[in-house]
């Protein structure tokens, strides 16, 4: 598994703030108690994700650049922490709860590879994820549907998660744990893809 050096880029909270658009981005999407930080944290090593320990806090769009050495000065990724979409039902366009600058980022940010789209394995699949996902298709965005907190359940509960999973979202689904890292190297592989 290629293991990165990751840097904090910036906060955003309009499209002005956004940093060059450069190399490809992979943005983290989800529920605000969905565990997005603790997989961004786990992916990247270290606790280098600024987050908030409360659910639901983030309201800007965290960036941070991942390079093969500490001394290069390009990313050759950027990881992107969107704000999570709150325990709300999605609006049309996206969610009332997100800022107004999320949708923009999603719809038209030129360097944006791929979404990855956390949900959460220990509970059952959410309308409001779907929508996401609906959106995210008539934006033709690539993304990929990750289910987090596996370690939570039994080798039955994980079969049966991902069959719910699939039945709800699709074929393409993975669950991952940060806590154990399984799933891991298959998620690493699929955003260095892009990369």
């Amino acid at each position: 598994m290629k293991r990165f050096h990751a840097k904090f880029l910036r906060s955003a909270t309009s499209e002005a703030q956004f940093p060059p658009a450069g190399a490809p981005e992979i943005a983290f999407l989800g529920r605000s108690n969905v565990g997005k930080s603790s997989l961004i944290n786990a992916l990247l090593g270290s606790r280098d994700a600024r987050v908030s320990s409360t659910p639901g806090r983030t309201r800007a769009i965290n960036f941070f650049a991942l390079t093969d050495t500490p001394e290069r000065q390009q990313p050759q990724i950027i990881f992107a922490d969107l704000p999570g979409y709150g325990y709300a039902k999605l609006s049309k366009s996206v969610s009332a709860e997100w800022p107004k600058f999320i949708e923009p980022y999603l719809r038209d940010r030129p360097t944006l590879a791929l979404c990855i789209c956390l949900v959460d394995s220990t509970i059952a699949p959410k309308a409001s994820d779907a929508q996401l996902f609906d959106f995210l298709e008539a934006a033709e965005r690539s993304y990929r549907i990750v289910g987090t907190k596996a370690d939570r359940l039994s080798g039955n509960g994980r079969s049966q998660a991902l069959k719910a999973l699939r039945a709800a979202y699709g074929e393409h689904v993975l669950l991952v744990s940060a806590k154990t890292g399984a799933g891991m190297k298959e998620l690493w592989a699929e955003i260095t893809s892009v990369g």
